[in-house]
């Protein structure tokens, strides 16, 4: 079967990859110069252990099957990660509670060794934390991103699968038995697949609505979840990540590590109109009266602007946090075609158990 993916982000490379080891001929489409140039670049490349989400959601069953299948990937394809654990701490005893019952749900969920501590036990492994009680969850990691993908490249060309740069998609239509895709971009033609797979991010929506004869009420709406990350300007204090209980939209501002042990901050939440990745310095201030509910001695001066990302929402403020959304023949009623909506976080933990899934989709 020829299978057309389009977008190169982790989402779109694990399915593409997948695909490909199934015996398909795959091709994907990416409109700009490289892999990873959207949602996938941008994000705290962390390994989820799958703590939060709801009871049978796919968020759930896809972060936890998928950390565990990303793990093992990590392990066989020396993509640099390391389980470091993390912390996800109470300030308060309203707080303590919420992270009792975040500990609830990571058990119905089959995460692994998960335990509730206290301020001392904390303390003991973080001496710079401030809690009067945390969840502590040795399954949570950090991983080389980018290595992951390109690995994941790397097993797609291995399998005699390709990435057509620069090569947007303007338009598609069902002529059975094939999917007649009108491709843009320097060389603009118009070829035939017998399956697609849209994992566009940010762009899912509007390709969606480019599709001929797609239903109209099963284009979810777009609702764009900026995140704001500043480093820290000093040696590490943490060697754990440290979360905060949750707020509306997000994780909290917490403590993330990367590969070489740098230290930073993020995300917090801005709910924005349009894209832009630009970093106000002035949302600092509202950083420091975060961090310091759980590290006291955080330094005056220390935060510095470091990037930001994009997350594909379906919900906007105020609103419960939707699952992802895969919608396949089922759902709309066209065949072997599948898009994925609102695939934000844990969307990179989870990216090879989502990727089987809507491989199964194709059949």
């Amino acid at each position: 079967m020829q299978v057309l993916v389009i977008g190169a982000g982790v989402i779109g490379l694990a399915i593409a990859r997948t695909a490909a080891q199934a015996g398909h001929d795959v091709t994907v489409a990416e409109m700009t110069g490289g892999i990873a140039n959207g949602v996938s670049s941008r994000n705290s490349e962390v390994i989820h252990a799958g703590l939060y989400y709801p009871t049978d959601s796919l968020r759930a069953r896809h972060c936890v099957r998928g950390r565990r299948m990303l793990y093992a990937f990590c392990g066989s394809h020396d993509v640099p990660h390391r389980k470091c654990g993390k912390l996800v701490v109470a300030t308060s005893p309203a707080e303590l509670a919420k992270v009792e019952t975040i500990h609830t749900q990571a058990q119905i969920n089959g995460v692994e060794g998960t335990e509730m501590i206290g301020a001392n036990a904390a303390r003991a492994m973080e001496s710079e934390l401030s809690c009067i009680g945390a969840l502590w969850s040795p399954e949570t990691g950090i991983i080389d991103s980018h290595a992951f993908m390109r690995a994941l490249w790397g097993e797609l060309e291995d399998c005699g699968g390709a990435i057509a740069f620069a090569t947007p998609v303007e338009r598609l239509s069902f002529k059975a038995p094939h999917w007649r895709v009108q491709f843009g971009g320097r060389e603009p033609c118009t070829l035939e697949f017998d399956a697609v797979v849209n994992a566009a991010g940010l762009g899912a929506q509007a390709l969606a609505r480019r599709i001929e004869g797609y239903p109209a009420e099963q284009v979810p709406r777009l609702v764009l979840g900026k995140g704001n990350y500043f480093g820290y300007a000093g040696r590490p204090v943490f060697s754990r990540l440290i979360y905060p209980t949750p707020i509306d939209g997000g994780l909290g501002v917490h403590v993330t590590l990367d590969m070489a042990g740098r230290m930073r901050f993020g995300p917090d939440v801005e709910w924005v109109s349009e894209e832009n990745y630009a970093v106000d310095p002035r949302r600092a201030d509202s950083f420091y009266s975060r961090i310091r509910t759980y590290w006291p001695d955080l330094p005056d001066g220390s935060l510095v602007p470091d990037y930001s990302g994009i997350r594909p929402k379906l919900r906007g403020p105020g609103e419960p946090q939707a699952d992802f959304m895969i919608a396949g023949p089922a759902e709309h009623g066209m065949p072997r075609l599948v898009n994925l909506f609102g695939i934000e976080s844990p969307g990179l933990t989870a990216s090879l158990s989502l990727a089987e899934d809507v491989v199964g989709k194709l059949a």
